[in-house]
């Protein structure tokens, strides 16, 4: 089977990394799924997306030297996503899980804030730990 790009091919997930996703296509050749190519959304654990075993349609982006693969899952819902579009939006295409399915919006805005409040204070006290500052004065 020869690659191109541009071409769609379909695979099994081989391997799941926090970096990305291994797919083996027909014809036994390994490629690669950015964590930023797996969704049309922000992934922030692949693992709410893919896992070992499972088939999926990706087009190959690149392939470099060497023979590595570069596969996008992304590019194929966006496609899908316009050829469907006449119809009226059905999340569940374009997904393949929908973790916060089941929560109201509320519960999902606190979520969101309970991050975020999380990562402000990581990211003042990495600032603070950076400046010296202790709370003495010079």
């Amino acid at each position: 089977m020869q690659l191109e790009v541009g071409s769609e091919v379909t695979g099994k997930i081989t391997g799941v990394t926090n970096f990305g996703a291994f797919v083996q296509m027909d014809g036994g050749k390994v490629g690669l799924v950015h964590i930023s190519e797996i969704a049309l959304s922000y992934v922030k654990d692949i693992n709410s997306h893919v896992k070992v075993g499972d088939e999926v349609k990706a087009k190959v982006v690149e392939i470099g030297t060497g023979g590595k693969i570069s596969l996008s899952i992304k590019k194929v819902l966006e496609e899908e996503r316009k050829r469907n579009s006449t119809r009226p939006a059905d999340v569940s295409v374009f997904t393949t899980k929908q973790p916060d399915a089941d929560l109201s919006f509320e519960e999902i805005m606190s979520r969101f804030k309970a991050d975020s409040d999380d990562k402000m204070l990581a990211l003042k006290r990495n600032f603070e730990s950076k400046r010296g500052s202790s709370g003495r004065k010079r």
